[in-house]
């Protein structure tokens, strides 16, 4: 064997894992990872997760570069109440957000006092144990922390530091068909869909802009760690975080 076919056969090995990546990335998850804490204690600063593609089928912001190959969604399901979601900003469409769906199209959202409302009906919440964080410069942070249930019976964890401001105190949404209504789960530290796009929040994200549902965290790490360090790197290393989202 030549040093020819050597090369050539090195590139054909790396033109088909080039493929097979843009494949997967494509068709089944994308990997992203969460900058900020709106989406807190389920989200994490630092955590990489995969979105899947299957759940909510295609679309042009699930594609590649945004590619404009057809509209609306090929394959699409749609998003259950309680979802994570990754999707395009719907005033910016090369920001990507992550948010839980709670309202569908043709509910009523509203928030009075902190509290979800859907259709009229407040959601259960049941007041746990403080969230504890190590904080930046480790200033350890408490944070109050409820388990809320939505309609549909899905449980899980907010917070929300009990100081009200102009996002607990909502007018009632209607979503439009064709949308949804989102929200972090750190209720007081989230950009979401209770801030119209007029006025530079989310609003009603539209089917169209779902990329996927975040469903496997695939790696975490502690940014709060002192990095320039190499005794803290396996100190920032969260692999109890590795698994299901939920």
């Amino acid at each position: 064997m030549n040093d020819k076919t050597n090369w050539l056969d090195t590139a054909r090995t790396v033109a088909v894992a080039v493929l097979l990546a843009f494949g997967v990335r494509t068709a089944v998850a994308e990997p992203f990872h969460v900058p900020t804490g709106s989406m807190e204690p389920t989200l994490l600063v630092g955590d990489f997760l995969f979105a899947s593609k299957f759940p909510y089928g295609y679309s042009r912001y699930s594609l590649p570069a945004n590619a404009r190959l057809f509209e609306g969604r090929l394959l699409g399901h749609p998003a259950e109440r309680g979802d994570i979601v990754v999707f395009r900003l719907p005033r910016d469409t090369e920001q990507t957000y992550v948010k839980r769906v709670v309202g569908l199209p043709g509910d009523t959202v509203q928030v009075t006092g902190g509290v979800l409302r859907i259709n009229g009906t407040p959601v259960t919440l049941e007041r746990i144990a403080d969230f504890e964080d190590a904080g930046a410069g480790g200033v350890a942070r408490r944070i109050p922390q409820y388990i809320e249930t939505l309609p549909n019976g899905v449980r899980h964890r907010i917070l929300h530091d009990g100081h009200l401001t102009a996002v607990d105190d909502t007018p009632p949404y209607r979503v439009p068909e064709g949308h949804y209504f989102m929200m972090g789960d750190h209720r007081t530290n989230s950009l979401d869909s209770r801030v119209p796009e007029q006025v530079g929040g989310v609003g009603f994200v539209p089917a169209e802009n779902l990329i996927g549902r975040a469903d496997l965290r695939h790696f975490s790490v502690d940014f709060n760690t002192r990095l320039d360090d190499p005794s803290g790197w396996l100190k920032a290393l969260r692999l109890n975080r590795i698994g299901l989202v939920g």
